[in-house]
């Protein structure tokens, strides 16, 4: 049971579908203060509904200033953080034969950029609990995509493994000041996002099993959490594979139909 003092105020993107509906009403549960950020401001009224610890703030994560306003109202009513979940993200397939510079930057734009701009409004209010003598923890979702290249995954696994390789930079300069830095790369997740994806997704676990091996992961402060593990150390050996048998892998799951879209 969480008592007062294992209380946090906590900021969670992506908070109504998926993934994030899952952390968010686990951490609601256990007692925390819990902004929570999504584009549907019906859906976070709904999330938060009976629960006095919640505090929606709806914004698009890849609005800059949608994203440094939150920021200024979290200051005003948390007055720092002690964890923030840059959870929000979407994908779409690229389709080689048809190449569409502007779905890489529909792409990029929530998954690495909307990440940036999170860290951008939460630094100072994690600067701000580890001046008062807290363990903030910052934390992004990435995804096991981040650590080997796939067919049509040119926007989805790149925008990814952007955003893993900043975070773990990241860490390297935010050690010195007492923050921590955790990622999370999951691997298959039975979500709305991937429910329209057409092809076979081996051992995908439920949005429950994933928040609950998140929790864990950011209790225990882990560098890199990653689920579930029987797949994502499978993927983590192919990506050190040589490349040409990184290729010959790679091209087994080449397909020669259409693309799927998929957003959230």
């Amino acid at each position: 049971m969480t008592t007062a003092s294992d209380r946090q105020r906590i900021w969670l993107t992506g908070a109504t579908s998926g993934i994030g509906r899952a952390l968010a009403e686990r951490l609601l549960e256990q007692g925390h203060r819990v902004a929570l950020s999504a584009r549907s401001e019906s859906a976070l009224a709904e999330l938060c509904d009976g629960h006095d610890n919640a505090l929606p703030l709806p914004l698009d994560v890849a609005d800059r200033q949608a994203v440094e306003r939150a920021g200024e109202r979290l200051a005003e009513a948390f007055g720092g953080l002690d964890l923030a979940i840059l959870n929000a993200g979407t994908c779409e397939y690229l389709d080689a034969r048809d190449f569409e510079v502007d779905l890489v930057e529909r792409v990029f734009a929530p998954n690495f950029f909307g990440a940036v701009y999170g860290i951008e409004a939460a630094l100072p209010l994690l600067r701000r609990a580890r001046e008062a003598g807290g363990h903030p923890l910052l934390a992004a979702t990435s995804s096991a995509a981040a650590y080997l290249p796939l067919p049509r995954a040119e926007a989805y696994g790149a925008s990814k493994a952007a955003l893993s390789h900043f975070m773990e930079s990241l860490r390297l300069d935010l050690a010195g000041e007492g923050i921590g830095v955790s990622l999370i790369h999951p691997g298959f997740v039975k979500t709305p996002l991937t429910d329209r994806n057409d092809f076979d997704m081996p051992m995908r676990v439920s949005t429950d099993a994933a928040a609950e091996a998140i929790l864990e992961g950011l209790a225990r402060r882990r560098l890199d959490i990653h689920f579930p593990r029987r797949f994502t150390l499978l993927v983590r050996l192919m990506g050190i594979l040589p490349p040409s048998l990184r290729y010959r892998l790679g091209r087994r799951m080449t397909r020669q139909d259409s693309p799927v879209e998929t957003r959230r």
